[in-house]
């Protein structure tokens, strides 16, 4: 181990300064992070002389910023905390005699610093042979400290920071592409137009932010749709978080606007300094525009991702807008079949729709997410399709069932089961699960199959709450409409019986809510006789 009393700065250890050039004083502008350089040396001087050689100098605009460890151990602490430096001075012998060596591995292999430049000084060479040295350890230059003068340190230190460059740059287009191909495939999952949206301005904002060492401002963009030349905006970020569906003319700069006017009229998307706007035509009509700013200058490798990143956007577009498409005709689908239940039997009235409203609020408050609870407010209408092969005498029977009668409508689950299951699509599904379910029981005493408790579908257990809701608080021919008190108190009864008791005490909390539903879908004059709820 060196001693440094007798380690003075002399013959082996001393760095000799050729005649220089003075450093140039100009600095680059005030943000731009620094390159980091780490001196690892239990020599005092050696720090710096080292600083005062490297004083004011610059690599492509970017000042040096220097960090000093006087042992291995404290290189490891340094090293941990400043994971991007882009070189390491190192000295061989400090606490030990192979110190230095043996923090070689621990950056390598520990921290798996596969991107930071090592120099390796020594005042000892035949300490740390250099061919040995070379051979054996991943470092990227081996110098001694008496060969050292200004103009090589400079040389050393500039060739390692653009060999550091150039790695990182792989480095970031590697994972660069790695998060598009993951974050594609997330943003290729169906869910609706504007969790999209939102979704593709995360994702492109995460890609772009690859690069802790990069300025980085506050970045502002937004997606938005033009239908029928009106340009809405469908999510934002940063300045315009605030104003999702408000036409972009009301709340963009006329700059921004001449932007966006440019990318439609020659249908292309445009680089703008540090800003982009991406064009997104679909084969349906509308067209998708994404502006993002808040980078100062977007680097050829971010271009290339940007450009990379839209080229999938642009599909999973076309994919909402079809998937939008498919969605739209099994709505159109259900409604209709709805309606020819509804028209059946006269007494239904607008039982359907308020059914499908209360629904989708039970829905949201048992915690589904907007998409499920949707799905659920399309699906619900056809809970009671299956009676289309029930007889008439049984269906518009003006008064109480016999048990016998009873039995007769039992089957209306099992047929609008078997009709709506042989599809494949996702609301058909919801839509079979409701029409089999929503008469089975918490207590396991409904009907077709005898469900218990959570062995029913959540989509069963709330359609089957909304519609003995429904059927209580509505005239039928055998009945008046109860009041609002014994409707509460039957469910309140039923819980834990009849009802998934969770269910009950979200309805009965938040009963005005329900109850508004009925008067914004009330019973048409006409549905003067409807029957038993079944």
């Amino acid at each position: 181990m060196k001693n440094r009393d007798d380690a003075s700065f002399g013959d082996n250890d001393e760095i000799h300064f050729a005649d220089e050039a003075e450093a140039a004083d100009a600095f680059p502008p005030r943000g731009l992070k620094p390159w980091k350089i780490v001196i690892v040396d239990d020599e005092p001087d050696v720090h710096t002389i080292t600083r005062m050689a490297m004083e004011g100098e610059t690599f492509e605009g970017r000042p040096m910023e220097f960090f000093s460890a006087y042992s291995a151990r404290d290189a490891r602490t340094l090293l941990g905390e400043h994971p991007d430096a882009a070189v390491v001075l190192l000295d061989v012998v400090m606490e030990a005699g192979d110190s230095g060596l043996v923090l070689i591995r621990y950056i390598r292999e520990i921290l798996r610093n596969r991107l930071i430049r090592i120099i390796l000084r020594t005042g000892r060479p035949g300490e740390a042979p250099q061919r040995r040295v070379i051979a054996e350890y991943d470092i990227n230059d081996y110098k001694e400290k008496s060969e050292l003068t200004v103009q090589k340190l400079y040389s050393s230190i500039i060739t390692a920071i653009r060999s550091f460059r150039d790695l990182r740059t792989i480095d970031r287009n590697r994972r660069g592409l790695e998060r598009i191909i993951r974050s594609s495939a997330r943003l290729f999952e169906v869910q609706s137009l504007k969790s999209f949206a939102q979704g593709v301005l995360i994702q492109l904002l995460s890609i772009l932010n690859l690069d802790e060492s990069s300025l980085y401002v506050q970045a502002s963009g937004f997606t938005a749709a033009c239908v029928q030349e009106e340009v809405t905006i469908l999510a934002g970020t940063g300045e315009y978080e605030d104003f999702v569906n408000r036409p972009v003319d009301e709340v963009v700069s006329p700059e921004v606007s001449g932007l966006l006017e440019t990318a439609m009229s020659e249908k292309i998307s445009i680089f703008d300094g540090g800003s982009f706007v991406g064009y997104f035509p679909t084969d349906s009509g509308p067209i998708n525009l994404l502006y993002l700013k808040g980078y100062q200058d977007l680097s050829d490798l971010d271009r290339d991702l940007i450009r990379i990143f839209s080229t999938n956007v642009a599909i999973a577009f076309e994919n909402i807008y079809l998937n939008r498409e498919i969605m739209d005709t099994q709505k159109e689908i259900i409604l209709t079949l709805g309606e020819v239940v509804e028209k059946r039997s006269r007494e239904m009235a607008n039982h359907v729709r308020r059914v499908a409203e209360t629904s989708y609020l039970l829905a949201l408050k048992c915690g589904l997410d907007e998409e499920s609870a949707e799905m659920l407010r399309l699906a619900s209408p056809m809970h009671d399709v299956g009676k289309v092969g029930i007889p008439d005498a049984i269906l518009m029977k003006p008064g109480a069932l016999t048990p016998e009668e009873f039995q007769q409508i039992i089957p209306h689950t099992t047929i609008g089961f078997r009709i709506l299951r042989k599809s494949r699509r996702d609301l058909m599904a919801a839509a079979a699960i409701v029409a089999q379910q929503h008469h089975e029981r918490w207590d396991g005493t409904g009907y077709p199959q005898g469900l218990k408790g959570e062995e029913i579908h959540i989509f069963g257990r709330i359609t089957g709450l909304a519609d003995v809701f429904d059927a209580l608080s509505h005239r039928r021919i055998y009945k008046e409409a109860w009041v609002e008190a014994d409707v509460i108190d039957l469910i309140r009864r039923e819980r834990g019986r009849h009802f998934d008791p969770g269910l009950v005490d979200l309805l009965l909390s938040h009963m005005d809510e329900f109850i508004d539903i009925n008067g914004r879908y009330p019973d048409r004059p006409e549905a003067t006789d409807p029957s038993p709820a079944g």
